[in-house]
């Protein structure tokens, strides 16, 4: 339960980057749009406002204070701990309480806020979204200390679920800050404070249980404490003049003038073109606006077999992922009942995962394969191994054995995420990239939530959390089948597509490092490729 992007102290922290604990990760996760949208950039050092590279120490400032701001607001020492702290006798809630109605209602939460909160982000300019983000870190904190009834609990999950959606204000909030050519930059900064945060804060947790022999209560007053002083420093951010959407440069034949066309301005050549005198109907603004020309770019995107692919990875893998972040603690507790605060080890197990993620984050940067042939069979072979792993937890009766299984099944998802950021985002804008991730993370909320209802839910069938994870490990099973055999076909396509040619003479294309996907000549439905 206390389990992103994104995007490491548990799964709620994970999904709060980059969708929780330590990422790691997620969705526009999690745990990850730093990295979508500079992925989506490339160098342009010729774009952006001439301030930038006028004032370079008034944006670096800023960027050094939002980055403190990540930092800080990751540390909360006691999320690994709320699951044992919500069935230890100060709370004494039972398994099947937070099994079956407690955590579920964080899904659910998550789904509802996903939308308004993307949405609210960019038309707000980020700060008050982020305002909000620390006004409900208070509140969870507050009903962890205050509140004892099963409701209260409830309404807990809630604002972590209006939490983890708005972390996205923070993702995005950097890219206001900078110019297109620094985008990679920042990204870098901004995701490693976030890691370090969470890194921080589990250790930190950890040290205090089983050194400090510091109770659960005092451990949620500590972390009431960071996320009070967090809420104090989203209230000192600046405000950002820009966002992607909704929020451009009004003055459009002055911004080209001065840094040249925007990517937007590329995708949409008519938009570039002098305004007349007249004023447009508001319903004709609406239908030009970006956000509506974005929506229809999605459809030519979702044509593209790697583009698809990889969007359909992240929902359905990010999906399982997270429903073993959100249950695993819990499963912990039931091979290893809370007898006293210093023999649990959530805290030191999540530190390790996050370190472990981070790794194979970095290493996946330098894989050298041919993704459009081997990326169905790369996927799936990952895959089968996650559902080894998967039957693995929900059997064993050695807690030792689970902790291990779960820092390899976080890891080894964590290598796919920055491959499937790369794959996705380098033949698509930024604007066109952020839209396709939050739609990719809204519908893996979806399914979140609907395998939640049906088998975890007291309304649904209501299992207990073994028997969970052995639905989990049937679920990861069929992605394995599906990979697979989608994978002999593309193989068996490949192989036969020399032949057909004469004999392969042509030579093979050379392996790359996070090879992006090709631009495809197939026009979008204003008549431009997907990259501008």
């Amino acid at each position: 339960m206390v389990a992103d992007y994104t995007a490491g102290s548990g799964d709620r922290s994970e999904e709060e980057m980059d969708q929780k604990a330590s990422d790691d990760g997620g969705g526009l996760g999690d745990r990850d749009l730093e990295t979508v949208l500079s992925a989506s950039e490339g160098p342009a050092p010729s774009e952006g406002p001439p301030g930038d590279a006028a004032e370079p120490r008034k944006w670096k400032g800023a960027v050094i204070f939002l980055c403190f701001y990540g930092f800080m607001t990751s540390i909360k020492p006691g999320e690994p701990f709320i699951t044992p702290y919500l069935l230890s006798p100060e709370k004494n809630f039972t398994r099947e309480q937070v099994t079956n109605e407690i955590t579920p209602v964080l899904t659910y939460s998550y789904m509802v806020v996903l939308v308004p909160a993307f949405l609210l982000t960019d038309l707000l300019r980020y700060k008050p979204v982020l305002i909000i983000q620390g006004v409900s870190q208070v509140v969870i904190w507050l009903l962890l200390l205050l509140g004892s009834t099963l409701l209260e609990m409830q309404f807990m999950e809630f604002f972590y679920g209006i939490t983890m959606a708005c972390r996205v204000a923070y993702s995005s909030y950097i890219f206001s800050l900078v110019s297109p050519a620094l985008y990679q930059r920042v990204a870098g900064y901004s995701r490693s404070a976030v890691l370090m945060g969470v890194f921080t804060s589990s250790v930190l947790g950890q040290l205090f249980i089983s050194f400090g022999e510091v109770s659960f209560y005092t451990l949620s007053a500590i972390s009431l404490g960071f996320v009070s002083f967090g809420l104090a420093l989203s209230m000192c951010l600046p405000w950002p003049k820009r966002s992607l959407f909704f929020n451009r440069t009004q003055n459009r034949e002055q911004a080209a003038a001065l840094a040249g066309k925007s990517e937007l301005d590329k995708m949409n050549p008519k938009e570039s073109a002098p305004a007349p005198a007249a004023p447009p109907c508001s319903a004709s603004r609406w239908r030009d606006s970006v956000f509506v020309q974005m929506l229809l770019e999605v459809r030519n995107v979702a044509r593209r077999p790697n583009l698809r692919l990889w969007s359909l990875w992240w929902v359905f893998n990010s999906t399982g992922y997270y429903l073993v972040l959100f249950y695993v603690h819990i499963l912990w507790n039931k091979l290893h009942p809370v007898t006293e605060n210093k023999n649990v080890y959530n805290g030191g197990v999540e530190a390790a995962s996050t370190l472990l993620s981070a790794l194979t984050s970095f290493i996946a940067g330098y894989a050298k394969i041919r993704w459009t042939v081997w990326s169905e069979l790369v996927i799936g072979v990952i895959t089968a191994v996650q559902a080894g792993l998967l039957l693995l937890m929900g059997t064993t009766d050695n807690i030792w054995v689970c902790y291990m299984a779960y820092v390899l099944f976080r890891g080894f998802y964590q290598f796919l995420v920055p491959i499937a950021t790369f794959q996705i985002a380098s033949s698509l804008t930024k604007e066109l990239c952020a839209l396709v991730f939050g739609i990719n993370t809204f519908l893996g909320t979806i399914l979140k939530s609907i395998i939640n209802l049906i088998f975890s839910d007291k309304r649904g069938l209501a299992l207990d959390v073994q028997t969970q994870f052995l639905v989990y490990f049937l679920y990861f099973v069929i992605l394995t089948v599906v990979y697979l055999v989608c994978a002999a076909v593309v193989i068996i396509r490949h192989c036969r597509k020399p032949r057909a040619e004469g004999g392969g003479a042509s030579e093979p294309a050379a392996s790359t490092e996070l090879s992006p996907v090709a631009a495809e000549s197939e026009p979008l439905s204003n008549g431009t490729s997907a990259k501008a």
